[in-house]
């Protein structure tokens, strides 16, 4: 028997196995290993050439804004311009009535559920812009056909006089078009913007809520108190009417007494009704704010009826906050971000686009002796693939102005950032004017009522002393019921100044963070119509949570793994 060579030994059978190689099944497995290596490099060769080209068109630059250093009522001593205090801002009314209307309105506010759903829709597109950086075709294809030609076409050459036939194919086909451009990278990175832009859509949603949650309540509040009001100087005045009467009576009075209390009575009950469709069309809209059909609010607004009493002090910080905190602001600067992709993506097709092209498939007939199951035979199998390019040579200035086009829509919508930070200015200053200011009427409101009560004491005095006529009676009562009515609206306006104050710092969109963008009920119907997957996780699973207020950092243009 001849010795094994070196390296080798011979087996019972006579097979040799190789010191170095191992056993042959180890051997088998070791070339399976090496094929798969293959495969998965090519595939990871073909992905670093779509991945690694180039991205043309500009890459985005936040423009330059106008902040000012300070607001300029910051030197004022209620004004504390080194702090910020806008998460919870309601809170500072210790109204737990606001507190509870506004719980109900962040879960069942069906304009901020619509922005929800509308932040599910752009991760969707997101999901599909990332799946165009894939083979964007993949086709497989099958069919089992019957086949009888002609007989009578006299046409027809004597090869295509065939018997009746079976055909059946099964095939796949693919096309990649690789990304040297960017083309498809710049779709994704505008798609991340403009989900993020939709997620500070939501936010600027809810911060729009929650402001316009308390200033309707304020106003049905300053409503209930104006009416008491109105009903309290009715009986005042009901009782003038009395006295007038009971003097005219016994004659040391006229007539015209009783008619000039009549006509100042019947105004100030005329102005009930008045006040009274007010508070009902307010209560209607509180209603629509906290996503309820008509019904009555008596249990929610149960409490006492008073204006909500803003804090001594208002704590607003610095304009540049605004920048990092509005989400407005943010929205607009990640539209303009998705914008600027969108440049990209137009001008990659000045330039020629390289694909991967290839096709495979099994075809068999039973003509000749074949047989259909000869389709996934050697002699059955064909193939082809290579790479192929298109390119728009000649395109009479379309893609070029195309170009332009994004770029001026680029243009504006920087000038509508740069805008919306002094919108944001604007409104901040407005309604700290309207706060400071507001403050300093009720001081003097309050003691013109003082003073209105006094005159109208001293009037009735006077009257039944004989030293004053009843007209002087009648001019004390109108201006006190103006003094108190003027007061009570002055007070719910320094309140809804204050509001405003906040909604204007951008605060308020914090409460949503470890929340979903639709309640439970909402996700249960969309899950029970479409499989969501991973953005709307089953119950119990944790959804991916974005960024607590995005910005243009958050952004990418890389290429991830397909969502299925």
């Amino acid at each position: 028997m001849a010795a094994a060579p070196r390296g080798t030994a011979r087996q019972p059978d006579g097979g040799i196995v190789s010191r170095m190689g191992g056993h042959p099944l180890r051997r088998r497995h070791a070339a399976a290993v090496r094929a798969q290596r293959c495969v998965t490099g090519g595939v990871m060769l073909v992905w670093a050439l779509a991945a690694g080209g180039c991205m043309v068109g500009p890459d985005y630059k936040s423009p330059e804004v106008t902040v000012a250093n300070q607001y300029l009522e910051a030197q004022q001593p209620s004004v504390d311009a080194k702090k910020q205090q806008y998460e919870a801002w309601w809170r500072v009314f210790n109204d737990p009535v606001l507190d509870h209307l506004v719980d109900i309105a962040y879960n069942q506010n069906l304009n901020l559920i619509a922005a929800g759903t509308r932040v599910l829709q752009a991760r969707a597109e997101l999901g599909v812009a990332i799946g165009e950086f894939y083979p964007q075709t993949q086709h497989g294809t099958g069919s089992l056909i019957y086949s009888r030609q002609s007989h009578a076409d006299v046409t027809a050459t004597p090869q295509s006089q065939l018997a009746n036939f079976w055909r059946d194919s099964l095939g796949l086909s693919v096309a990649w078009e690789l990304d040297f451009w960017g083309k498809f990278r710049r779709a994704i990175q505008a798609a991340d913007a403009g989900y993020l832009a939709s997620i500070a859509a939501y936010d600027d949603a809810l911060v729009t809520l929650l402001g316009d949650v308390a200033s309707t309540y304020i106003g049905i509040r300053t409503l209930q108190t104006r009416i008491a009001i109105a009903q309290d100087n009715i009986v005042k005045q009901k009782q003038a009417l009395a006295i007038a009467e009971s003097r005219y009576h016994g004659g040391v009075a006229t007539k015209l007494d009783v008619y000039q209390a009549e006509n100042v009575l019947g105004q100030t009950e005329a102005s009930v009704p008045q006040l009274t469709a007010q508070l009902k069309q307010g209560e209607s809209a509180l209603r629509v704010l906290l996503g309820m059909a008509p019904q009555p609010l008596d249990d929610l607004l149960r409490g006492p009826q008073t204006i909500p009493v803003p804090p001594a002090e208002i704590a607003v910080g610095i304009p540049a906050d605004l920048v990092r905190r509005r989400p407005d602001i943010r929205a607009a600067e990640l539209a303009a971000m998705a914008q600027s992709a969108e440049i990209g993506i137009a001008e990659a097709d000045l330039y020629p686009a390289f694909s991967l092209f290839g096709t495979f498939s099994g075809v068999a007939s039973d003509i000749n002796g074949n047989m259909l199951n000869q389709m996934f035979w050697g002699k059955g199998l064909s193939f082809a693939f290579g790479p192929s390019f298109t390119w728009n040579i000649l395109n009479y200035g379309q893609i070029t102005n195309q170009v332009r086009v994004q770029d001026a829509k680029l243009q504006e919508l920087l000038v509508d950032y740069q805008n919306s930070v002094l919108t944001a200015q604007k409104q901040v200053e407005d309604g700290l004017a309207g706060f400071l200011e507001g403050r300093k009427q009720v001081d003097d409101l309050r003691a013109s009522v003082a003073a209105a009560n006094a005159a109208l004491g001293l009037a009735f005095i006077q009257y039944r002393l004989g030293t004053r006529d009843f007209t002087t009676v009648l001019t004390a009562e109108q201006n006190l019921y103006t003094a108190e009515n003027d007061l009570a609206t002055a007070e719910g306006n320094v309140a809804t100044a204050l509001a405003a104050v906040y909604k204007a710092l951008g605060g308020g969109w914090q409460i949503r963070d470890n929340h979903e963008f639709v309640p439970a009920q909402t996700v249960e119907e969309m899950r029970s119509r479409t499989n969501w997957g991973s953005l709307l996780p089953a119950p119990g699973v944790a959804a991916p949570r974005p960024a607590p207020l995005p910005t243009p950092a958050d952004v990418s243009a890389k290429p991830r793994l397909p969502e299925w």
